[in-house]
C-alpha cells in the first residue's frame, strides 16, 4: 500500500486529488493533507510517506523551497501544477512526474503504474537530490510573492541584497537600491526565501550569501554589495562560515 501526503494551498485541489485517489483504496492511501507548506514540512518528517503529492506554487513558499528544508527525502514526488510551463517538464526528469490541475482518474492510474514500478525503499533519495539540484541551477530566475498595500509584488531572488526586521513588518533591500515593506515577520520572509543562498545572521537581518563582499573577522560583520554593513552574531558566526564554504 502506498502512503500518500497531499500539500496544495488550495482545499479544492487538494479535496479533487484526494477523491480521485480513493478511487484506488487497494493501491494507495491518503494519510494526510496540508494547506501550509511550514505544516507540511514537520508533517513529511514525521508521516514518511511513499509519495508527496505537490503543489509548486504556493503563498508561504513554493514547492521547490518546501523540498529544501525538509530532512526525511525518501519518496516520490508528484509535482501539482495549474499551468503547463515549460520550468515543470525540465524537472519530470528527477521528479516522478507532474499533473495539471484538475486531475483526472486516468492521470492517478498511471502514477500509481510508476510509483508500483519503483523501489520505494531505495531509488526516491538520489531523484529527490536529482530534483533539488535541478532547482538549485535554476535557482536565480526564482521568484518569490510578496503583499504590498493590496497588491503581490514579484520578486526575484537573486535581486534580494537582504531583509531586516521591524517588528511585525520586514524591509526587502534590492540590488537596485530600492527597498520595500511587506507585511510579514522576517521568520515568515526568511520561509519564502531558498534555503541554499539566505543565511539569518542576525535576529534582525537575513542576507544573500551570494551578495556578500568581505567578512571582518575583528568587528564580526559582513559587507554587502551595496555596501551595507551587517552584524554577525557570535552564536551564528561559526554557521556563517561554513555557509558561505557551500553556498
Amino acid at each position: 500500500m502506498i502512503k500518500a501526503v497531499i500539500v496544495d494551498d488550495e482545499s479544492g485541489a487538494i479535496n479533487g486529488l484526494t477523491y480521485e485517489l480513493q478511487k484506488f483504496p487497494d493501491k494507495i492511501r491518503v494519510v494526510d493533507t496540508f494547506s501550509s507548506a511550514i505544516d507540511a514540512i514537520s508533517g513529511i518528517n514525521y508521516l514518511k510517506p511513499d509519495c508527496v503529492f505537490l503543489d509548486i506554487e504556493m503563498p508561504e513558499m513554493n514547492g521547490f523551497s518546501l523540498l529544501q528544508k525538509l530532512t526525511y527525502r525518501d519518496f516520490a514526488i508528484v509535482f501539482t501544477t495549474a499551468y503547463d510551463q515549460y520550468a515543470i517538464k525540465a524537472f519530470k526528469e528527477s521528479a516522478l512526474d507532474y499533473l495539471l490541475k484538475p486531475v483526472d482518474e486516468e492521470d492517478i492510474r498511471s502514477i500509481i503504474v510508476k510509483l508500483e514500478k519503483q523501489n520505494l525503499s531505495s531509488s526516491f533519495h538520489n531523484r529527490f537530490q536529482e530534483t533539488l539540484d535541478a532547482f538549485t541551477k535554476s535557482n536565480a530566475k526564482q521568484m518569490v510573492q510578496f503583499p504590498v498595500n493590496g497588491k503581490i509584488l514579484f520578486a526575484k531572488t537573486d535581486e534580494i541584497v537582504y531583509c531586516e526586521s521591524d517588528g511585525n513588518y520586514t524591509n526587502i533591500f534590492l540590488d537596485s537600491s530600492k527597498s520595500f515593506c511587506v507585511s510579514k515577520k522576517l521568520k515568515e520572509v526568511e520561509a519564502l526565501l531558498p534555503e541554499r543562498t539566505f543565511f539569518r545572521v542576525h535576529n534582525s537581518f537575513v542576507i544573500n550569501t551570494l551578495k556578500v563582499v568581505e567578512y571582518i573577522r575583528a568587528e564580526g560583520y559582513v559587507v554587502l554589495s551595496n555596501d551595507k554593513k551587517i552584524s554577525v552574531s557570535r552564536i551564528k558566526k561559526d554557521a556563517f562560515l561554513r555557509k558561505m564554504v557551500h553556498c
